[in-house]
Formats: structure tokens, sequence, C-alpha cells
């Protein structure tokens, strides 16, 4: 993997990040700063915290065959995409199993881009692309910034050239920002009201301060990866490939059948074999309360009356809700409301009982369109 920097390294130093732990797509991550990640959550789900989400890969696509190449790679219809909007999409191999998780962004009639993690995505693409006339290549030099939480809209709107209540959840536009060229998505990953913001690395740090500036009194601070590894568990939010520990788990096995279009009519990777795979899932998604006062380990067993029945794949205590929580995977006949497991890791067993997802805003109100 291709070694990255954020220009904004210098600010999560001056927060207290080391910048020393794993990196995600070749970029060093500000994990945590000098202060209790929890505090940061509280921010998040009371007023607004910013994010430094550059590590994401962002791939531009564009020429005559584009729309053509991305409708072969993603299994939702990307021709009912119009310009300034994008959709997830549930990328899968020729076996119909998860290869990567994508954000289809539609700029242009021949013009794309994909917002992805860390799996796949590229190298199905370019062997889709070779011989049609499109080309691709990845955005290095964008920079990406999150803001999320319920008064994130109040911060950006004296702010912003749009009027942001007229921006539907996963559309964008190309706007200013304090006087700066971004482009604005309504999204996130934090269960929050929130917004993406691209630009310029030549614009990440000055658009940074500014925003942290025009954003104190209302209470935004900046937010380490830890915060928002804990608000996307309580928000239910998968992560790629943690939330997939299989190696061959398919969309329905973690509730994407959202991210599939059915009654499209075109070809694309793993089609008969992802469609094939409905009705044959073998795990499910799930959450579990868990009896304990920290969060246990991913890849924990999880046990009913002495029997294996599940894995445990992202696991947090939240400060917020009380509640140490766990996705989780189980066998189809353990998935029901209510049933009692237990989770062995090193530390030893720990009763949990399943439970509704998402842990945090189950209706998923917090995201809704709210006035600015």
């Amino acid at each position: 993997m291709t070694s990255r920097q954020s220009v904004l390294n210098v600010r999560h130093r001056e927060l207290g990040s080391k910048l020393d732990g794993d990196t995600w797509n070749g970029m060093p991550i500000p994990w945590r700063y000098g202060r209790d990640p929890h505090d940061e959550v509280v921010a998040v789900r009371t007023a607004a915290g910013l994010y430094d989400i550059s590590a994401l890969n962002i791939v531009r696509v564009s020429g005559r065959d584009a729309e053509a190449v991305i409708d072969r790679l993603v299994p939702i219809d990307v021709r009912r995409l119009r310009p300034g909007s994008a959709r997830l999409a549930a990328v899968v191999n020729e076996r119909g199993a998860i290869s990567d998780d994508l954000m289809v962004i539609r700029d242009g009639e021949n013009e794309f881009r994909l917002s992805h993690g860390s799996g796949a995505t590229q190298e199905q693409l370019a062997a889709l692309c070779a011989g049609r006339d499109v080309s691709w290549e990845q955005d290095f030099d964008v920079h990406m910034l999150s803001l999320q939480g319920p008064r994130a809209a109040a911060i950006l709107a004296p702010h912003i050239g749009i009027d942001l209540a007229s921006l539907p959840y996963f559309e964008h536009r190309q706007t200013t920002l304090c006087g700066l060229k971004v482009t604005v998505s309504r999204g996130g990953y934090s269960g929050e009201e929130g917004f993406e913001l691209a630009c310029s690395a030549a614009d990440a740090v000055a658009l940074w301060d500014s925003l942290l500036e025009v954003g104190k009194p209302a209470g935004l601070i900046p937010c380490s990866w830890d915060s928002l590894d804990v608000a996307r568990i309580e928000a239910g939010l998968l992560f790629f490939p943690f939330d997939m520990p299989e190696g061959d788990t398919t969309p329905w096995e973690v509730n994407l059948g959202w991210a599939i279009d059915e009654d499209k009519a075109a070809d694309y990777i793993g089609k008969t074999a992802l469609l094939a795979a409905r009705g044959n899932e073998r795990v499910f998604q799930a959450g579990v309360a868990v009896r304990d006062e920290v969060a246990v380990e991913g890849g924990a067993r999880i046990l009913v009356d002495g029997k294996e029945v599940g894995v445990v794949t992202s696991a947090t205590f939240s400060r917020y809700l009380m509640q140490s929580l766990a996705l989780v995977h189980l066998k189809p006949e353990y998935k029901a409301l209510g049933t009692r497991v237990e989770i062995h890791d090193s530390r030893g067993r720990h009763a949990g009982v399943v439970v509704r997802t998402p842990f945090y805003d189950p209706q998923r109100l917090r995201t809704r369109v709210r006035a600015a």
C-alpha cells in the first residue's frame, strides 16, 4: 500500500495524536487525541464534532463508457443516478461475497467519483476498464472532512454558499465554505445529521481551522477516530472487512439488501452467485447488549447452551448509552430479539442478550433533514 499523509497531520499532533498506530489505506490515522474519546462522542451526540476522513480512497472515473463500466462493477442500477447524487453499493466478487464498501457518486453524464474503503474496488475497476473508452485515477490531492452532530447545519449555514435545507441525503453540491472551494454532501458515519466536505490539500488546514473557529460557540470540537468507532457501533454501522469476518460474507447476511437492485437487468460482477445466495444465509448481522463494564473482544465466540452460534465482529463500551455493545454474526435460529447468549473472550465469560440495532436512535430520526 502506497504511503499517504494528510496535510492535517500537523493539527492532529497539536491535539495530542502520535499518528503511530495502525494505518488505513496507507495513511496514518489520528486514533486518539489528548483526551477521552468518549467526551468527543458526547460532543457529536449533543453539539458537533469534526473528523478528518481523508484516508478514504477517492477514485475519479470519466469517459464515454464510464457509466457502463461502473454499472458492471456494482449491483445497483447506475443509470438511475442523477448528476449531484450518490448511492451506497454492496460490491461483490464473482462468488457473490462482499469485496468492498463503495459509494458511487455521479458528478456529470460521464463523470463519477468512487469513494471506497480497503477492499478490491480498484482491482475490479481496472479489469473492467480494459479496452473501454474510460479513464480512472485515484485523487490523492482531495481531503475529506466530516462534520457530524445536531448543530452541524446551524454551524455551516451562515458560511456556506447553498441552502443546506434543500440538500437531500446522499446528494452533493459544489460551493464555497468560509471562502474556500468545497464539495459538500449530506451524510456521515455517526448516526447523527452531518455533512462531508471535500477540498484540495492546499485548502484543508484553512478549512479545518475556519470550521473549528466558527463552530466553537456551538460546541464544535475536533474528534478522533476512536470516538468515530464508538459512534458508528452505537449507530449499528458496519466497517469492511471487520464486520465481515468470514471472508465470503454475502450482503444478505449483513442486512445490505437495500444496496442491491434486484430488478437490475444488466449483468454485473457476481450477479448470478449474489442472487442465488439470497435465502441461503449462514449467519445474520445482529446486536448484543453485554452485561459488562468494558467492551468484549472482537472475534470472541458466542455460545448458547454450550453450543457455538456466532462471533463478535465489533464491540465497544458506550459511555453515552452506559452499555457494553457488540455487533455480531449469529446463526439464523439464534437471531431473535431477546435470545440470551454467552460471549467468551480472553477475560472470561459475559452474559448478553440479542437486542434491536441500531443501539442508538433505532428509528434513525437523528439523521433526518432539519432546518439549518
